[in-house]
């Protein structure tokens, strides 16, 4: 029986590593996997891309993509072994559900990869639904400067100071956003 899954964890915790690494293992194998990423993140369009290099290409979904219909399409042209989403903390919940459809109705594998909190700690819509309704979940780990786990997004400015307020999603990586422990990132926000 296929599953949907959700890899969840704070930046810079190998995320996007991770799930290369699993298309690699099904492409070993012969078997045809499909990728999806947001469009959102426009740092690297139509790719995903890993901070130790790796990198391949994706598909690209925004909240108006219908990735039940987009990937039976591609499933019907050449059965699918694996549907793999990057960046799914942007997913909207009803494409969660049709995620979880693809496992269900059509036996395909989904792993989902992405951020489970903002920098304010506020759960992302997608990684919600994910957490909610996903068949297995696990959390891949980062270390905070102190050596605990990093399990916070802490947004910065230019200089480094934290930053407490703003939209929920503004796409940047080391220079944006610090991996933190939850004390770590409750004394920089004066909580």
């Amino acid at each position: 029986m296929a599953k949907l899954y959700f890899y969840y964890a704070s930046m810079n915790a190998g995320k996007s590593t991770t799930m290369l690494q699993a298309d690699f293992n099904y492409r070993e194998r012969g078997m045809a996997t499909m990728l999806w990423t947001a469009e959102l993140d426009t740092r690297s369009s139509g790719m995903v891309r890993s901070r130790i290099g790796l990198e391949a290409g994706a598909h690209l979904y925004s909240p108006d993509t219908d990735l039940w219909n987009e990937v039976q399409a591609a499933h019907n042209s050449r059965p699918l072994d694996c549907v793999l989403v990057d960046e799914a903390q942007f997913l909207t919940k009803p494409q969660v559900w049709q995620l979880a459809r693809l496992a269900d109705e059509a036996g395909i594998p989904v792993l989902c990869y992405g951020i489970r909190t903002d920098f304010q700690g506020e759960l992302f819509p997608g990684s919600a639904a994910l957490l909610g309704i996903a068949d297995t979940l696990v959390e891949l780990k980062a270390v905070c400067h102190c050596g605990r786990k990093a399990s916070m997004n802490l947004r910065v400015d230019a200089e480094g100071k934290p930053i407490k307020q703003g939209e929920q999603t503004e796409i940047g990586g080391n220079d944006r956003y610090l991996a933190l422990c939850r004390k770590h990132f409750s004394e920089a926000l004066a909580r």
